[in-house]
């Protein structure tokens, strides 16, 4: 239960809140699937385990993480492949513009933000953003590091179990099990999706996308928003003015 005094809530028990609602998320799973599937990636490109586990706390993307070993594993130059694991991120930093805010009360300090905005990735956002509203805002940045902390050790234990299992895993089934995030992800906004321009938005987006990918445009997520986000915000003001 997330029940908390709202006048002076414990730091701590509020951390282990997020720590228990990690374990008990159908998210805690698709990590480890989809972290098994990194796991053996780094191993097939001959990265140690040490090394997998690190880019794992400190990359946190499972998307980066592919392109960082694949890139580092072909060869490719090392501004290459910063340049490729930061764009590939971008898409993060609208999760973090609508997260810092639930959490922010009026004596969080800045520093106090760090780690809620690094552990910030599809399976703690969602979480965070239909959580946060039930908790006092005192204690939701210590409940975003109890969820971060614990989605990160799912994870690592993913990671770990993949690293050793890579021998016997085919690479269709390291494929399926990367693919999990994505497909939960958009489960879980389909879920949460309760405004019409959100409606519209997802509808647009998942006709726009892979349009774009098909004609193989350069960008094609970027654009996928752009255009179905801005189609569904101009759809949703005309029905308001209509009305």
């Amino acid at each position: 239960m997330l029940v908390h005094s709202a006048d002076a809530p414990s730091q701590r028990l509020t951390f282990l809140d997020g720590l228990r609602t990690s374990s008990t998320s159908v998210f805690n799973m698709v990590l480890i699937g989809t972290y098994m599937g990194i796991g053996a990636l780094a191993h097939d490109y001959g990265f140690s385990l040490l090394w997998a586990m690190l880019s794992t706390l400190l990359l946190w993307a499972a998307p980066g993480q592919v392109i960082l070993i694949t890139a580092l594993g072909g060869g490719a130059a090392y501004v290459e492949v910063a340049l490729a694991v930061g764009l590939s991120s971008v898409r993060l930093l609208p999760m973090v513009v609508a997260l810092l805010p639930l959490i922010r009360a009026g004596e969080t300090r800045d520093r106090d933000l760090l780690l809620p905005a690094h552990f910030t990735a599809a399976s703690m956002w969602v979480e965070a953003l239909r959580l946060l509203p039930t908790l006092p805002r005192p204690g939701r940045a210590a409940f975003c590091n109890g969820l971060g902390v614990g989605f990160m050790l799912f994870a690592q234990g993913g990671t770990l179990a993949g690293f050793y299992l890579a021998a016997s895993l085919p690479p269709l089934l390291s494929a399926a099990l990367l693919f999990l995030t994505p497909v939960t992800f958009l489960v879980s906004t389909v879920r949460g999706a309760r405004l019409l321009g959100d409606k519209l938005a997802l509808g647009f987006g998942l006709v726009v996308g892979p349009l774009l990918g098909w004609a193989q445009i350069g960008l094609d997520l970027m654009w996928t928003g752009i255009i179905a986000g801005t189609a569904a915000y101009a759809l949703h003001r005309l029905r308001g003015a209509l009305r």
